[in-house]
Protein backbone atom coordinates (compact mmCIF):
# COMPACT_ATOMS: atom_id res chain seq x y z
CA UNK A 1 0.00 0.00 0.00
CA UNK A 2 2.85 2.54 0.96
CA UNK A 3 3.99 2.34 -2.59
CA UNK A 4 0.97 2.58 -4.74
CA UNK A 5 0.43 5.86 -2.02
CA UNK A 6 4.12 6.88 -3.39
CA UNK A 7 3.23 6.32 -6.88
CA UNK A 8 -0.39 7.95 -6.99
CA UNK A 9 1.89 11.40 -5.03
CA UNK A 10 4.44 10.75 -7.95
CA UNK A 11 0.98 10.96 -10.69
CA UNK A 12 -0.45 14.17 -9.03
CA UNK A 13 3.25 16.06 -9.14
CA UNK A 14 3.26 14.82 -13.02
CA UNK A 15 -0.56 16.28 -13.43
CA UNK A 16 0.80 19.82 -11.83
CA UNK A 17 -0.20 19.56 -7.77
CA UNK A 18 2.63 20.93 -5.80
CA UNK A 19 2.76 17.96 -3.02
CA UNK A 20 5.90 18.78 -0.75
CA UNK A 21 8.15 16.04 0.97
CA UNK A 22 6.85 17.34 4.66
CA UNK A 23 3.37 16.64 3.04
CA UNK A 24 3.70 13.33 1.45
CA UNK A 25 4.99 12.26 5.34
CA UNK A 26 1.93 13.93 6.56
CA UNK A 27 -0.20 11.77 4.03
CA UNK A 28 1.63 8.50 5.44
CA UNK A 29 0.56 9.49 8.84
CA UNK A 30 -2.83 9.60 8.03
CA UNK A 31 -2.96 6.71 6.44
CA UNK A 32 -1.45 4.97 9.20
CA UNK A 33 -4.23 6.48 11.67
CA UNK A 34 -7.40 6.32 9.02
CA UNK A 35 -6.33 2.99 8.01
CA UNK A 36 -7.75 1.57 4.80
CA UNK A 37 -10.69 -0.42 5.86
CA UNK A 38 -13.15 2.81 5.12
CA UNK A 39 -12.85 4.17 1.89
CA UNK A 40 -14.35 7.19 2.03
CA UNK A 41 -12.28 8.26 5.30
CA UNK A 42 -9.07 6.75 3.73
CA UNK A 43 -10.07 9.09 0.68
CA UNK A 44 -10.47 12.08 2.28
CA UNK A 45 -7.39 11.59 4.98
CA UNK A 46 -5.25 11.98 1.47
CA UNK A 47 -7.36 14.79 0.04
CA UNK A 48 -6.83 16.73 3.13
CA UNK A 49 -2.89 16.09 3.20
CA UNK A 50 -2.08 16.01 -0.12
CA UNK A 51 -4.51 19.04 -1.93
CA UNK A 52 -4.14 22.62 -0.96
CA UNK A 53 -5.74 24.30 -4.53
CA UNK A 54 -9.48 23.91 -4.89
CA UNK A 55 -8.06 23.83 -8.43
CA UNK A 56 -6.55 20.18 -7.61
CA UNK A 57 -9.69 18.22 -6.56
CA UNK A 58 -10.51 17.23 -10.14
CA UNK A 59 -7.06 15.86 -10.77
CA UNK A 60 -7.36 14.27 -7.23
CA UNK A 61 -10.35 12.63 -8.02
CA UNK A 62 -9.65 11.48 -11.46
CA UNK A 63 -6.15 9.80 -10.24
CA UNK A 64 -7.89 8.32 -7.03
CA UNK A 65 -10.17 5.68 -8.52
CA UNK A 66 -6.76 4.41 -10.77
CA UNK A 67 -4.57 3.46 -7.88
CA UNK A 68 -7.21 2.63 -5.32
CA UNK A 69 -10.22 2.10 -6.99
CA UNK A 70 -12.74 -0.50 -5.27
CA UNK A 71 -10.67 -3.84 -5.21
CA UNK A 72 -14.09 -5.54 -5.65
CA UNK A 73 -15.53 -7.96 -8.20
CA UNK A 74 -17.54 -6.02 -10.38
CA UNK A 75 -21.79 -6.30 -10.08
CA UNK A 76 -22.25 -9.10 -12.70
CA UNK A 77 -26.13 -10.65 -13.10
CA UNK A 78 -26.92 -14.37 -12.31
CA UNK A 79 -27.84 -15.63 -15.52
CA UNK A 80 -30.80 -17.27 -15.68
CA UNK A 81 -33.12 -15.70 -12.90
CA UNK A 82 -36.24 -16.12 -15.21
CA UNK A 83 -35.74 -19.87 -15.67
CA UNK A 84 -37.83 -22.48 -14.07
CA UNK A 85 -35.91 -24.98 -11.91
CA UNK A 86 -35.88 -27.90 -14.59
CA UNK A 87 -34.31 -25.05 -17.07
CA UNK A 88 -31.80 -24.27 -14.67
CA UNK A 89 -31.05 -27.34 -14.20
CA UNK A 90 -30.45 -27.78 -18.33
CA UNK A 91 -28.07 -24.95 -18.31
CA UNK A 92 -26.04 -25.51 -15.94
CA UNK A 93 -25.39 -29.05 -17.00
CA UNK A 94 -25.03 -27.46 -20.70
CA UNK A 95 -22.49 -25.03 -19.43
CA UNK A 96 -20.53 -26.97 -17.80
CA UNK A 97 -20.46 -29.42 -20.65
CA UNK A 98 -18.90 -26.42 -23.00
CA UNK A 99 -16.44 -25.16 -19.89
CA UNK A 100 -15.16 -29.22 -19.74
CA UNK A 101 -14.04 -28.88 -23.43
CA UNK A 102 -13.60 -25.51 -24.12
CA UNK A 103 -10.20 -23.61 -24.48
CA UNK A 104 -7.85 -21.17 -24.27
CA UNK A 105 -7.92 -21.38 -20.65
CA UNK A 106 -8.43 -17.38 -20.18
CA UNK A 107 -11.24 -17.63 -22.78
CA UNK A 108 -13.06 -20.51 -20.55
CA UNK A 109 -12.71 -18.41 -17.51
CA UNK A 110 -14.34 -15.02 -19.40
CA UNK A 111 -17.19 -17.25 -20.68
CA UNK A 112 -17.66 -18.50 -17.09
CA UNK A 113 -17.60 -15.41 -15.28
CA UNK A 114 -20.57 -14.24 -18.06
CA UNK A 115 -22.72 -17.12 -17.39
CA UNK A 116 -22.66 -17.44 -13.85
CA UNK A 117 -22.41 -13.61 -12.76
CA UNK A 118 -19.06 -14.35 -10.50
CA UNK A 119 -16.50 -11.90 -11.51
CA UNK A 120 -12.79 -11.32 -10.31
CA UNK A 121 -11.79 -8.95 -7.55
CA UNK A 122 -9.49 -5.61 -9.07
CA UNK A 123 -6.46 -7.56 -7.97
CA UNK A 124 -7.37 -11.02 -9.31
CA UNK A 125 -8.53 -8.98 -12.99
CA UNK A 126 -4.80 -7.43 -12.40
CA UNK A 127 -3.43 -11.09 -11.98
CA UNK A 128 -5.39 -12.70 -14.36
CA UNK A 129 -4.15 -9.83 -17.33
CA UNK A 130 -0.76 -10.22 -16.28
CA UNK A 131 -0.83 -14.06 -16.55
CA UNK A 132 -2.61 -13.96 -20.27
CA UNK A 133 -1.88 -10.97 -22.14
CA UNK A 134 0.84 -8.00 -22.77
CA UNK A 135 -1.12 -5.29 -22.48
CA UNK A 136 -0.14 -5.05 -18.60
CA UNK A 137 3.52 -4.93 -19.48
CA UNK A 138 3.22 -2.37 -22.32
CA UNK A 139 5.65 0.91 -21.37
CA UNK A 140 3.58 3.28 -24.30
CA UNK A 141 0.54 3.74 -25.76
CA UNK A 142 -3.14 4.68 -24.69
CA UNK A 143 -5.22 3.04 -22.43
CA UNK A 144 -7.89 2.46 -25.65
CA UNK A 145 -5.58 1.00 -27.83
CA UNK A 146 -4.22 -0.90 -25.04
CA UNK A 147 -7.79 -2.70 -23.80
CA UNK A 148 -8.24 -3.68 -27.80
CA UNK A 149 -5.42 -5.47 -27.25
CA UNK A 150 -6.24 -7.28 -24.34
CA UNK A 151 -9.41 -8.39 -25.38
CA UNK A 152 -7.60 -9.54 -28.32
CA UNK A 153 -5.26 -12.16 -26.67
CA UNK A 154 -8.18 -13.00 -24.40
CA UNK A 155 -10.35 -14.15 -27.28
CA UNK A 156 -12.97 -11.52 -25.97
CA UNK A 157 -14.79 -11.87 -29.28
CA UNK A 158 -15.63 -15.29 -29.28
CA UNK A 159 -17.76 -15.10 -25.90
CA UNK A 160 -20.57 -13.91 -28.35
CA UNK A 161 -20.41 -17.06 -30.55
CA UNK A 162 -20.19 -19.04 -27.08
CA UNK A 163 -23.50 -17.46 -26.08
CA UNK A 164 -25.28 -17.57 -29.42
CA UNK A 165 -23.77 -21.66 -29.18
CA UNK A 166 -25.11 -22.32 -25.73
CA UNK A 167 -28.72 -20.37 -26.48
CA UNK A 168 -29.38 -22.63 -29.66
CA UNK A 169 -28.61 -26.14 -27.30
CA UNK A 170 -31.09 -24.41 -24.61
CA UNK A 171 -33.37 -23.47 -27.62
CA UNK A 172 -33.06 -27.36 -29.07
CA UNK A 173 -33.58 -28.61 -25.41
CA UNK A 174 -36.68 -26.68 -25.09
CA UNK A 175 -36.15 -24.05 -22.84
CA UNK A 176 -38.78 -20.95 -23.58
CA UNK A 177 -37.85 -18.56 -25.82
CA UNK A 178 -38.85 -15.90 -22.98
CA UNK A 179 -36.12 -17.44 -20.59
CA UNK A 180 -33.59 -17.63 -23.46
CA UNK A 181 -34.05 -13.83 -24.59
CA UNK A 182 -33.47 -12.90 -20.64
CA UNK A 183 -31.11 -15.04 -20.52
CA UNK A 184 -28.86 -13.63 -23.80
CA UNK A 185 -29.26 -9.84 -22.29
CA UNK A 186 -27.96 -10.98 -18.71
CA UNK A 187 -25.14 -12.11 -20.22
CA UNK A 188 -24.29 -9.54 -22.41
CA UNK A 189 -24.72 -7.33 -19.72
CA UNK A 190 -22.06 -8.90 -17.98
CA UNK A 191 -19.62 -9.30 -20.83
CA UNK A 192 -20.18 -5.25 -20.87
CA UNK A 193 -19.01 -5.10 -17.44
CA UNK A 194 -15.96 -7.26 -18.03
CA UNK A 195 -14.83 -5.61 -20.90
CA UNK A 196 -15.11 -2.08 -18.92
CA UNK A 197 -13.03 -3.62 -15.83
CA UNK A 198 -10.61 -4.86 -18.14
CA UNK A 199 -10.22 -1.39 -19.60
CA UNK A 200 -9.83 0.03 -16.11
CA UNK A 201 -7.32 -2.43 -15.04
CA UNK A 202 -5.08 -2.09 -17.96
CA UNK A 203 -5.72 2.13 -17.80
CA UNK A 204 -4.59 1.66 -14.14
CA UNK A 205 -1.65 -0.47 -15.34
CA UNK A 206 -0.37 2.25 -18.09
CA UNK A 207 -0.86 4.80 -15.25
CA UNK A 208 1.05 3.24 -12.43
CA UNK A 209 3.88 2.13 -14.97
CA UNK A 210 3.99 6.06 -16.63
CA UNK A 211 4.03 7.31 -12.82
CA UNK A 212 7.25 5.18 -11.94
CA UNK A 213 8.57 5.99 -15.50
CA UNK A 214 8.97 9.80 -14.50
CA UNK A 215 9.91 9.06 -10.88
CA UNK A 216 12.62 7.34 -12.82
CA UNK A 217 13.58 9.38 -15.53
CA UNK A 218 16.12 11.53 -14.62
CA UNK A 219 15.81 15.30 -14.86
CA UNK A 220 19.34 15.91 -16.60
CA UNK A 221 17.82 13.95 -19.55
CA UNK A 222 16.23 17.28 -20.17
CA UNK A 223 17.99 19.90 -18.67
CA UNK A 224 20.78 20.87 -21.34
CA UNK A 225 18.49 20.54 -24.33
CA UNK A 226 17.72 23.31 -26.30
CA UNK A 227 14.79 24.95 -25.58
CA UNK A 228 13.08 24.42 -29.06
CA UNK A 229 13.75 20.86 -28.84
CA UNK A 230 11.81 20.59 -25.39
CA UNK A 231 8.78 22.36 -27.37
CA UNK A 232 8.13 18.84 -28.74
CA UNK A 233 8.03 17.00 -25.48
CA UNK A 234 5.30 15.68 -23.70
CA UNK A 235 3.46 17.99 -21.73
CA UNK A 236 2.95 16.30 -19.03
CA UNK A 237 6.84 14.91 -18.74
CA UNK A 238 7.84 18.94 -19.35
CA UNK A 239 5.62 20.13 -16.48
CA UNK A 240 6.95 17.17 -14.14
CA UNK A 241 10.40 18.74 -14.72
CA UNK A 242 9.77 22.31 -14.05
CA UNK A 243 7.99 21.44 -10.80
CA UNK A 244 10.85 19.24 -9.61
CA UNK A 245 13.40 21.88 -10.49
CA UNK A 246 11.08 24.33 -8.74
CA UNK A 247 10.58 22.03 -6.09
CA UNK A 248 14.98 21.75 -6.05
CA UNK A 249 15.51 25.66 -6.47
CA UNK A 250 12.54 25.94 -4.07
CA UNK A 251 14.86 24.15 -1.41
CA UNK A 252 17.35 25.90 -2.26
CA UNK A 253 15.77 29.49 -1.83
CA UNK A 254 14.02 28.83 1.38
CA UNK A 255 17.43 27.67 2.96
CA UNK A 256 19.22 30.41 2.49
CA UNK A 257 16.20 32.36 3.69
CA UNK A 258 16.44 31.10 6.59
CA UNK A 259 19.98 31.55 7.21
CA UNK A 260 19.42 35.31 6.48
CA UNK A 261 17.11 35.74 8.42
CA UNK A 262 18.12 38.39 10.42
CA UNK A 263 19.56 40.24 7.99
CA UNK A 264 23.30 41.10 6.84
CA UNK A 265 25.60 42.22 9.72
CA UNK A 266 25.56 46.11 10.16
CA UNK A 267 29.24 46.90 11.09
CA UNK A 268 29.03 50.72 11.33
CA UNK A 269 25.91 50.37 13.21
CA UNK A 270 27.20 48.22 15.19
CA UNK A 271 30.34 49.75 15.90
CA UNK A 272 28.41 52.76 17.00
CA UNK A 273 25.75 51.08 19.05
CA UNK A 274 28.96 49.48 21.63
CA UNK A 275 30.84 52.45 21.51
CA UNK A 276 29.26 52.86 25.08
CA UNK A 277 30.84 48.89 25.93
CA UNK A 278 33.98 50.59 25.07
CA UNK A 279 33.82 48.64 21.80
CA UNK A 280 32.76 44.90 22.70
CA UNK A 281 29.81 43.49 20.65
CA UNK A 282 27.74 42.96 22.66
CA UNK A 283 24.68 44.40 20.68
CA UNK A 284 25.11 43.36 17.12
CA UNK A 285 23.24 45.34 14.60
CA UNK A 286 21.73 44.11 11.23
CA UNK A 287 21.02 44.99 7.98
CA UNK A 288 17.23 44.20 8.17
CA UNK A 289 15.92 43.72 4.43
CA UNK A 290 12.77 42.34 2.38
CA UNK A 291 13.67 38.44 1.84
CA UNK A 292 11.53 37.87 -0.93
CA UNK A 293 11.07 39.74 -4.08
CA UNK A 294 8.59 41.07 -6.20
CA UNK A 295 9.10 40.70 -9.66
CA UNK A 296 7.78 42.36 -12.95
CA UNK A 297 8.49 39.99 -15.95
CA UNK A 298 8.86 41.21 -19.70
CA UNK A 299 8.27 38.43 -21.86
CA UNK A 300 8.96 38.07 -25.85
CA UNK A 301 6.12 35.93 -27.12
CA UNK A 302 7.15 35.92 -30.80
CA UNK A 303 7.46 33.09 -32.77
CA UNK A 304 11.41 32.13 -31.79
CA UNK A 305 10.91 32.94 -28.03
CA UNK A 306 7.76 31.46 -27.07
CA UNK A 307 8.86 28.07 -26.09
CA UNK A 308 11.20 29.57 -23.58
CA UNK A 309 8.76 32.07 -22.34
CA UNK A 310 6.69 29.07 -20.97
CA UNK A 311 9.41 27.18 -19.67
CA UNK A 312 10.08 30.77 -17.86
CA UNK A 313 6.25 31.75 -16.65
CA UNK A 314 5.93 28.56 -15.65
CA UNK A 315 9.24 28.34 -13.36
CA UNK A 316 8.19 31.41 -11.98
CA UNK A 317 4.88 31.01 -11.12
CA UNK A 318 6.12 27.51 -9.54
CA UNK A 319 7.77 29.44 -6.83
CA UNK A 320 5.32 31.72 -6.15
CA UNK A 321 5.64 31.08 -2.35
CA UNK A 322 8.85 32.33 -2.58
CA UNK A 323 7.96 35.75 -4.35
CA UNK A 324 5.91 38.29 -2.86
CA UNK A 325 4.76 39.26 -6.08
CA UNK A 326 4.50 39.07 -9.94
CA UNK A 327 3.17 40.87 -12.76
CA UNK A 328 3.74 39.19 -15.95
CA UNK A 329 3.70 40.92 -19.41
CA UNK A 330 4.05 39.63 -23.14
CA UNK A 331 5.30 41.92 -26.01
CA UNK A 332 5.09 41.25 -29.38
CA UNK A 333 3.90 44.05 -31.83
CA UNK A 334 2.32 45.50 -28.47
CA UNK A 335 2.53 44.80 -24.88
CA UNK A 336 -0.41 43.47 -22.72
CA UNK A 337 -0.83 42.99 -18.87
CA UNK A 338 -1.91 39.15 -18.28
CA UNK A 339 -1.65 38.51 -14.40
CA UNK A 340 -5.42 38.35 -14.83
CA UNK A 341 -4.75 34.89 -17.52
CA UNK A 342 -2.84 33.67 -14.18
CA UNK A 343 -4.53 34.16 -12.09
CA UNK A 344 -7.83 32.40 -13.72
CA UNK A 345 -5.91 29.69 -15.30
CA UNK A 346 -3.43 27.39 -14.33
CA UNK A 347 -0.14 28.29 -15.57
CA UNK A 348 0.55 25.94 -18.54
CA UNK A 349 -3.46 26.83 -19.23
CA UNK A 350 -2.45 30.28 -19.69
CA UNK A 351 0.62 30.33 -21.20
CA UNK A 352 -1.18 28.62 -24.36
CA UNK A 353 -3.41 32.03 -23.87
CA UNK A 354 -1.08 34.76 -23.43
CA UNK A 355 0.27 35.04 -27.11
CA UNK A 356 -3.34 36.09 -28.01
CA UNK A 357 -3.52 39.63 -25.96
CA UNK A 358 -1.03 41.22 -28.23
CA UNK A 359 -0.77 41.78 -31.94
CA UNK A 360 2.17 40.54 -34.35
CA UNK A 361 3.55 38.48 -37.01
CA UNK A 362 6.24 37.22 -38.72
CA UNK A 363 9.37 39.61 -38.26
CA UNK A 364 6.68 42.48 -36.59
CA UNK A 365 8.49 42.75 -32.85
CA UNK A 366 8.41 46.41 -31.81
CA UNK A 367 10.06 46.38 -28.63
CA UNK A 368 11.29 49.88 -28.65
CA UNK A 369 6.75 50.89 -29.41
CA UNK A 370 6.36 48.72 -26.19
CA UNK A 371 9.16 49.74 -23.97
CA UNK A 372 7.42 53.10 -24.64
CA UNK A 373 3.94 51.57 -23.74
CA UNK A 374 4.97 50.67 -21.03
CA UNK A 375 6.51 53.51 -19.12
CA UNK A 376 3.06 55.32 -20.12
CA UNK A 377 0.56 52.82 -18.62
CA UNK A 378 2.24 50.10 -16.69
CA UNK A 379 4.88 51.84 -14.54
CA UNK A 380 2.68 51.30 -11.62
CA UNK A 381 4.31 47.30 -11.92
CA UNK A 382 7.61 48.92 -10.77
CA UNK A 383 8.90 50.38 -7.80
CA UNK A 384 11.84 50.58 -5.61
CA UNK A 385 11.66 46.62 -4.74
CA UNK A 386 11.17 44.86 -7.82
CA UNK A 387 13.25 42.61 -9.85
CA UNK A 388 12.61 43.71 -13.85
CA UNK A 389 13.18 40.63 -15.79
CA UNK A 390 13.45 41.52 -19.43
CA UNK A 391 12.86 37.99 -21.59
CA UNK A 392 13.63 37.99 -24.78
CA UNK A 393 16.56 37.96 -28.20
CA UNK A 394 16.51 41.53 -27.87
CA UNK A 395 15.26 41.69 -31.83
CA UNK A 396 13.63 45.01 -32.59
CA UNK A 397 12.60 44.35 -36.43
CA UNK A 398 10.17 47.62 -36.49
CA UNK A 399 11.87 50.45 -34.67
CA UNK A 400 15.05 51.78 -33.34
CA UNK A 401 16.28 51.11 -29.89
CA UNK A 402 14.64 53.32 -26.94
CA UNK A 403 17.50 53.52 -24.32
CA UNK A 404 15.31 56.34 -23.05
CA UNK A 405 12.50 53.92 -22.06
CA UNK A 406 14.60 51.64 -20.56
CA UNK A 407 16.22 54.18 -18.18
CA UNK A 408 13.13 55.00 -16.89
CA UNK A 409 12.19 51.30 -15.77
CA UNK A 410 16.05 51.18 -14.62
CA UNK A 411 15.42 54.44 -12.30
CA UNK A 412 12.60 53.09 -10.46
CA UNK A 413 13.10 49.75 -10.16
CA UNK A 414 15.53 47.86 -7.30
CA UNK A 415 17.37 45.52 -10.18
CA UNK A 416 16.58 44.85 -13.90
CA UNK A 417 18.17 41.86 -15.27
CA UNK A 418 17.62 39.98 -19.05
CA UNK A 419 17.37 36.47 -19.88
CA UNK A 420 18.31 36.38 -23.60
CA UNK A 421 18.40 32.51 -25.54
CA UNK A 422 20.10 33.62 -28.35
CA UNK A 423 23.91 32.83 -28.10
CA UNK A 424 26.02 36.37 -27.52
CA UNK A 425 27.20 36.44 -30.94
CA UNK A 426 24.01 37.60 -32.49
CA UNK A 427 23.88 40.54 -29.62
CA UNK A 428 24.36 43.71 -31.46
CA UNK A 429 23.62 42.51 -35.04
CA UNK A 430 21.35 43.67 -37.57
CA UNK A 431 18.26 44.38 -35.73
CA UNK A 432 19.36 42.93 -32.08
CA UNK A 433 19.90 45.87 -29.60
CA UNK A 434 21.07 44.04 -26.97
CA UNK A 435 24.49 45.87 -27.43
CA UNK A 436 22.14 48.91 -26.59
CA UNK A 437 20.18 47.20 -23.51
CA UNK A 438 22.80 45.06 -22.21
CA UNK A 439 25.32 47.60 -20.42
CA UNK A 440 21.93 49.00 -18.92
CA UNK A 441 21.10 46.25 -17.08
CA UNK A 442 21.81 44.82 -13.50
CA UNK A 443 23.03 41.44 -14.70
CA UNK A 444 22.45 39.38 -18.03
CA UNK A 445 22.08 35.78 -18.30
CA UNK A 446 22.29 33.68 -21.52
CA UNK A 447 19.72 31.03 -21.00
CA UNK A 448 19.29 28.18 -23.87
CA UNK A 449 18.60 25.06 -22.04
CA UNK A 450 16.62 24.66 -18.30
CA UNK A 451 20.10 24.59 -16.78
CA UNK A 452 21.16 27.62 -17.69
CA UNK A 453 17.13 29.17 -16.67
CA UNK A 454 17.19 27.84 -13.40
CA UNK A 455 20.68 29.08 -12.62
CA UNK A 456 19.26 32.57 -13.44
CA UNK A 457 16.40 32.28 -11.87
CA UNK A 458 18.09 31.48 -8.99
CA UNK A 459 20.40 34.45 -9.07
CA UNK A 460 17.14 36.52 -8.46
CA UNK A 461 16.90 35.14 -4.79
CA UNK A 462 19.15 36.89 -2.25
Amino acid sequence: MDQRVVDFIHALRARGVRISLAESIDAMRCIEIAGVADKQFFRSALRASLVKEPRDLPTFDELFPRFFGLDTPPSLHQPGSGMSPEEREQLERMLQQMLASLTPEQLRRLFEMMMTGQGMSGGQMRQFLSENTTAMQMVTGFQPWATRRALRELHFDRLEQLLQELLERLRQAGVSEAALQQLEQEARENRAALAQQIGKEVGNGLQQYEAGERRRRPIEDLQDRPFEELQHQNDDDMRAVINRLAAQLRTRVALRQKRASKGALDAKSTIRANLRYSGVPLDVRYRHKHLKPRITVICDVSGSMRAVTGFMLMLVYALQDQISRTRPFVYYRTIADVQADFQRLRPEEAIRVVPERVQGGPWQTNLSECLATFTRDHLDAVDRRTTVIFLGDGDDHLSPPNPRAFEIIKRRAHRVVWFNPEPPYRWGRDDNHMHIYGPMCDAVHHVSNLRQLVAAVDGLFP
